[in-house]
């Protein structure tokens, strides 16, 4: 994922309308009438289905993975609340993405995809297998295959050449971050591997998620207090380790320990590290029960991919619940009082360019702020607003996902993704306009690391 530098609260946001989003957390209907308008105000941003737009892709200045992740959430959203009302979209977007080998690689994303780029999309592929969001045509991809297709691919790109494995963070040489091996990546691996694994049964998948999750350990990647780190250079041999906690690097490794637990029937390893996991999330990445960006968002510099975490936190705390019930008892609460906070932030009027929603309804960035809306507005913080809310839908006796074996009816293909042809990119030369742009970001990215260099001297 790439990272453009934004600056919150320009361009004519006005801040507070008469009330925010009203949601009673005791009562489902409540949330499912407070999801559904904070989805509205989420799926107008989405342009791919305008005629001669992309389907699948957001506008600018949002990349293609927070697609994927978008498209993910309305995976769920249908599946908590039984909306159908973006589904044709939601399918439309992730099948005209897959590409032309059936892996979420497409043409147009090959400049800039990553590895955790095409995970963000397999995964929400395997959320659908999962939840059994309704099957493709049969003369389309299948959505078991296309998460299968993305595990070979992860397979073939596993470098053990440099620091001992893991995947690197780009796919092809070009591409900046082609030197580092980060947490994202490796999460996506992991968080696949292992709910292929429960999915299929295939001790091949387990196999190689305990793989990730043992090489995430012995680099540091994951510490013995179980934080999760954000990635590690290949040219100091990943000693030179980036200790910036996100939310969605916590969540994504949590969640897969969860799967394994499941999958291996409460084995005591998986449960430790999911408990341990699961302390370490809460204790740093919630301020008085509120999610928080730390890294960020105290500064004020998260950028547009980091304003999207939170959605994703959320997302696997609640899988971890279903998947790991130990874990309910603690997990309900965090998500009850953050989405109080994060509903109470959506109550900003900003102007029709920036949102298209109903106006009082645009959700700021940082809940701790809340009732105040912080003048923060874009699709990150839509999405996670949603998902805060939305997810409090999950039960004690809600039943976890579906298997091939308790009603799983998507379609597999344990070759997926395999070719032999050559998947490196031919690009077109680069344009005047593109560097240009590329000059922009660089400095922009500069300054962000300055800023968040005198935000963590503090």
């Amino acid at each position: 994922m790439r990272s453009i530098l934004r600056t919150a609260g320009v361009f004519g946001l006005l801040a507070g309308a008469s009330q925010a989003i009203d949601v009673d957390l005791t009562d489902d209907d409540s949330i499912k009438s407070a999801s559904s308008t904070l989805a509205f105000g989420l799926l107008k941003y989405y342009t791919g289905n305008n005629t001669g737009d992309v389907p699948g892709n957001l506008p600018d200045p949002y990349f293609w993975w927070e697609a994927g992740a978008m498209f993910g959430t309305m995976v769920d959203y249908w599946f908590f609340t039984g909306d159908d009302t973006y589904n044709a979209i939601t399918s439309q977007a992730l099948l005209h993405q897959v590409g032309d080998d059936k892996d979420f690689m497409p043409q147009n994303q090959t400049r800039s995809e990553g590895n955790d780029d095409q995970g963000f999309w397999a995964m929400a592929a395997m959320s659908a297998a999962e939840n059994k969001f309704p099957d493709p045509p049969a003369d389309q991809p299948q959505w078991l295959a296309l998460a299968q297709a993305v595990f070979n691919e992860y397979v073939d790109r596993w470098d053990p050449d440099t620091c001992g494995g893991g995947l690197r963070w780009q796919i092809f040489t070009f591409n900046n971050g082609f030197n580092y091996k980060n947490s994202i990546s490796n999460g996506c691996f992991f968080n696949v591997a292992s709910r292929l694994a429960r999915f299929t049964g295939n001790q091949t998948y387990a196999d190689w998620a305990e793989k990730v999750y043992d090489w995430m350990t012995d680099t540091g990647l994951i510490t013995a207090e179980f934080q999760v780190f954000d990635g590690a250079q290949v040219t100091s041999n990943c000693s030179d380790i980036d200790k910036a906690q996100w939310t969605y690097n916590a969540g994504i490794f949590l969640h897969g320990a969860a799967v394994m637990y499941n999958f291996t029937g409460g084995d005591d390893k998986w449960k430790q590290r999911t408990q341990g996991l699961l302390d370490q999330t809460t204790g740093f990445h919630f301020d008085n029960g509120i999610m928080v960006e730390k890294p960020c968002e105290e500064g004020g510099f998260c950028d547009i991919d980091q304003q999207s975490f939170k959605a994703y936190l959320a997302r696997w705390l609640a899988g971890t619940s279903q998947l790991a019930p130990f874990t309910f008892d603690t997990i309900m609460p965090l998500l009850q009082s953050t989405a109080t906070a994060a509903a109470q932030q959506c109550n900003g009027s900003p102007a029709a360019a920036l949102y298209k929603g109903p106006a009082g309804t645009a959700c700021g960035f940082q809940w701790t702020k809340s009732p105040e809306f912080d003048n923060m507005v874009g699709v990150g913080e839509q999405q996670s607003a949603l998902a805060a809310v939305m997810y409090n839908l999950v039960k004690r006796t809600t039943q976890a996902p579906v298997t091939a074996d308790t009603g799983g009816t998507s379609k597999g293909d344990v070759n997926a993704g395999a070719s032999t042809e050559d998947k490196m990119p031919v690009l077109e030369p680069i344009t005047l306009k593109e560097k240009v742009a590329a000059g922009f970001i660089t400095s922009a990215l500069a300054l962000s690391v300055l800023g968040g260099s005198i935000f963590v001297m503090k």
